[in-house]
């Protein structure tokens, strides 16, 4: 068995690693928050462009509905 010294150097060792490694993954973990925030921002100013595909997709739907109005009316296309 080892003597207690080196037990208690390996193991002081072992907890400072181990609380290095997680601060560097909490840090880690925090910029990568920051950048997603950072990104949402970025899309959330610039809203031209989700407003012109809700549009692309509002008359798409339009378009289907009328097609779905004129086949319950019996229009052929």
């Amino acid at each position: 068995m080892p003597p207690v010294e080196s037990l208690l150097v390996l193991s002081t060792a072992s907890l400072a690693g181990l609380a290095l490694v997680g601060g560097l993954s909490a840090w880690a973990w925090a910029g990568w928050l920051r950048l997603r925030q950072h990104e949402m921002d970025g899309h959330r100013h610039s809203g031209d462009l989700p407003a012109i595909g809700q549009r692309i997709d509002l008359a798409d739907l339009k378009e289907r509905i009328r097609k779905l109005e004129a086949i319950a009316a019996g229009v052929d296309f």
